[in-house]
């Protein structure tokens, strides 16, 4: 791996507001996930989310754990980052990654780049070592702009 970020990007064919609402919102992080990670916010997540927000989510990668977040980036309807961490004892050693999206109206929609960025990482120098893990991290957001883009395509009824 490169470098502390990673990052992917695609144009999805909504405007910047209707992805900013999906991404705000802490309790749709499940469904756009794409790597099966995300398993549900947990209670007290505000409705949307803004500068300073915190949030806990239930995550599983082969046992279950939680995670916080705190938004430390908050542009309307451009730019959201939040960076996780871990809970109690463990967050000496664990966590500190940010994930942080990007929204720039294009001519068809809007440019929305996810980036996974391990600068503040407890553990930057283990995943920068894992074979892979910066190339599984690139897939799997890919798949969650796909999911995104379908979310936001969805006819309301």
């Amino acid at each position: 791996m490169d470098g502390d970020v990673v990052s992917v990007e695609r144009v999805v064919a909504a405007p910047p507001e209707a992805i900013f609402e999906l991404v705000a919102d802490a309790a749709k992080h499940p469904l756009i996930d794409g790597s099966g990670t995300v398993k549900e916010v947990q209670a007290g997540a505000p409705e949307k989310l803004t500068m300073g927000s915190t949030f806990g989510m239930d995550m599983k990668l082969g046992i279950n754990y939680s995670m916080v977040s705190e938004v430390i980036e908050f542009e309307p309807n451009r730019r959201i980052a939040w960076q996780t961490k871990s809970r109690g004892f463990a967050s000496r050693f664990t966590g500190g990654r940010i994930w942080r999206y990007e929204l720039e109206p294009v001519d068809g929609g809007t440019k929305v780049r996810e980036s996974w960025d391990i600068s503040r990482d407890h553990q930057r120098r283990i995943f920068k070592l894992m074979p892979g893990m910066a190339k599984r991290t690139e897939a799997n957001m890919s798949k969650t702009l796909d999911r995104i883009a379908e979310v936001v395509d969805k006819p309301t009824a």
